[in-house]
């Protein structure tokens, strides 16, 4: 296994790039779509952070207002008290939050909530999506992973309609997509999945911790539903792992999305050159 930065790839390419991707855009979107509120925060906010800083408008968005995540509330209650951990989350880094109002343990992938994220990647028109890993540790963060999948994909086809009634234009061309590493690096059956893109969160690692410090609401539940004692680590232990494999002091890993129809540049390194490392068996 070798670790590298990723070389730069040449101005005319680069300059090709941003035109393709960026569309004369002098501030790219970025959009960070996860399941519940806090997935973002724990698994990219330090490189949303990073991209916020340097001029790019970020959006960060849930499927779910996270209405399962108490042992003593009711769903309502602590579904309002999780979109403003959110929300106040998000600001921490100038970015918006976005709710699509599914349910926690009933996000489908059918055509109704397809609709509702191809709608919001439209509306956002985003250089590049960040969501979860094809495969963790709970069929939420899985098929929110397939649902944004195919709506960076077909986001481009006119044909397919959201049944908006202001409906955002089909974008111009499939924006990047990024997943990020499941929560404890592994699969259900405790192989480890190898991310093959890191970016060194040393500098922005108190930012993330101040904006998963926002959900507090989380503290008892993930300790009584899970035996996780701390959200801080358990945050921290993941960016230690990540680090230690990238060789990095603290670091986010990722898995860029290299199928038939996405694009194949790495468009994260074009933003963050000097953060980026990857890694190559």
């Amino acid at each position: 296994m070798e670790t590298q930065t990723s070389v730069p790839a040449g101005k005319g390419k680069l300059d090709a790039l941003a035109d393709r991707h960026l569309g004369g855009r002098t501030n790219p979107v970025i959009l960070a779509l996860f399941a519940h509120p806090d997935d973002a925060e724990f698994l990219c906010a330090g490189t949303l952070a990073h991209l916020a800083g340097r001029g790019l408008k970020i959006h960060i968005a849930t499927m779910t207002a996270g209405d399962c995540g108490s042992t003593t509330l009711s769903g309502a209650t602590i579904a309002k008290i999780r979109r403003g951990e959110a929300g106040r989350a998000a600001k921490l880094i100038g970015a918006r939050y976005f709710c699509l109002n599914e349910r926690d343990l009933n996000i489908f992938y059918n055509r109704k909530t397809l609709a509702k994220v191809t709608e919001l990647v439209r509306l956002t028109n985003p250089s590049i999506v960040f969501t979860h890993s094809p495969v963790d540790y709970m069929v939420d963060h899985e098929t929110t992973s397939q649902l944004c999948q195919t709506a960076c994909f077909g986001a481009m086809a006119p044909n397919f309609r959201t049944g908006n009634s202001r409906s955002a234009k089909p974008l111009r061309a499939v924006p990047h997509l990024y997943y990020t590493e499941p929560f404890g690096g592994r699969d259900i059956f405790g192989k480890e999945v190898q991310a093959t893109l890191f970016v060194d969160i040393s500098a922005t690692l108190s930012r993330k911790a101040e904006m998963l410090s926002c959900h507090e609401s989380q503290q008892d539940f993930l300790r009584a539903q899970q035996g996780i004692s701390g959200l801080l680590d358990m945050m921290r232990a993941m960016a230690d792992r990540a680090g230690k494999i990238s060789y990095l002091t603290s670091a986010e890993g990722f898995r860029q999305h290299l199928g038939q129809g996405f694009p194949q540049e790495e468009l994260l390194w074009f933003f963050l050159p000097d953060l980026v490392a990857t890694i190559k068996t």
